[in-house]
């Protein structure tokens, strides 16, 4: 994910819309920000959902309306973070207790201190 104001380069310059990370948007008269760059699509964060639930969305696509105020993109709880790496990394593992050792490693570079 980029950084929160980040302008989408590669979005903004093809389509020549304003889509920067934390811009309010409407899609279909649901409200939300737009929360990643998914390549060639924007990445939105509904306001009536998890925060692991991004959506992508075409940054032209009807029903689309670019809002003036920038707003907040929520993060991702510890647990919505861990299942988020258990469906990336998961199929590896015979169990999910398996997984969960595996995760919790010290040399995980998301269970360093920062």
């Amino acid at each position: 994910m980029t950084e929160y104001g980040m302008e989408l380069e590669y979005i903004c310059r093809v389509y020549g819309v304003p889509a920067v990370i934390g811009r309010r948007v409407e899609v279909a008269g649901r409200p939300g920000v737009i929360a990643a760059d998914h390549g060639a699509y924007i990445g939105v964060l509904f306001d009536d959902e998890p925060p692991n639930r991004i959506r992508p969305h075409h940054p032209t696509s009807d029903g689309l309306v670019y809002l003036g105020e920038m707003g907040r993109v929520r993060q991702m709880t510890r647990s919505q973070k861990r299942y988020r790496r258990f469906l990336e990394f998961g199929d590896r593992f015979d169990s999910f207790l398996d997984f969960c050792r595996w995760d919790a490693e010290p040399e995980r570079s998301w269970n360093t201190q920062q």
